[in-house]
């Protein structure tokens, strides 16, 4: 017996919308997390998000291998389980925050982007409320601009920067809080 396509249509919009409502809660990054991170791959064109190797990091002193940036600015994304599913930086900035961010690769095209990222710009809106929240996304990672807008981003200003593969065009989007085609989601 072939199911109709309205029942059809029923069973995805109940999927979907679960994955909106995906209930994800940030905690302290702890190094075992950070060596985690090390290891994810993404595949190209993104792999320029790839992490350098945990040794690398440590030598250096770079990013969530310090202990005192990791305290202060990084946090672990995880789902209802308790399961890793990402990262969020919150980087301090004049009266700004600006969130820096990693879905695991392989959660990549589940439709849980958007709950993510809004469970992340939520906490830097509760830990800073008089902060502005923004953040950077390469002009050419539309995926990524389109789960922003849907989680309440909107683009205010694009610029030239250099990267560590040179210099590379960026949306600068700022945090309003509201879904399109709906109301704030905090007042």
């Amino acid at each position: 017996m072939s199911s109709s396509f309205s029942d059809r249509k029923a069973l995805h919009l109940s999927i979907r919308n679960k994955k909106e409502q995906a209930g994800f809660r940030l905690a302290p990054l702890t190094e075992e997390q950070a060596r985690v991170i090390c290891t994810w791959t993404y595949p190209p064109p993104y792999d320029i998000y790839n992490w350098k190797p945990w040794e690398t990091l440590l030598v250096r002193g770079e990013e969530f291998a310090d202990p005192d940036i990791r305290q202060k600015q990084y946090r672990s994304v995880l789902d209802e389980e308790g399961r890793l599913t990402g990262f969020a930086q919150l980087f301090p900035m004049a009266g700004v925050t600006r969130l820096g961010l990693g879905l695991r690769p392989d959660l990549r095209g589940s439709g849980l982007g958007t709950a993510f990222v809004r469970a992340i710009a939520e906490e830097a809106l509760r830990q800073k409320p008089a902060n502005e929240i923004d953040l950077e996304v390469l002009t050419w990672n539309t995926r990524a601009i389109r789960t922003y807008e849907k989680a309440g981003f909107e683009i205010t200003d694009t610029y030239e920067r250099m990267t560590p593969n040179g210099p590379a065009e960026f949306h600068c989007m700022v945090w309003t809080g509201k879904l399109p085609g709906g109301p704030a989601s905090v007042s």
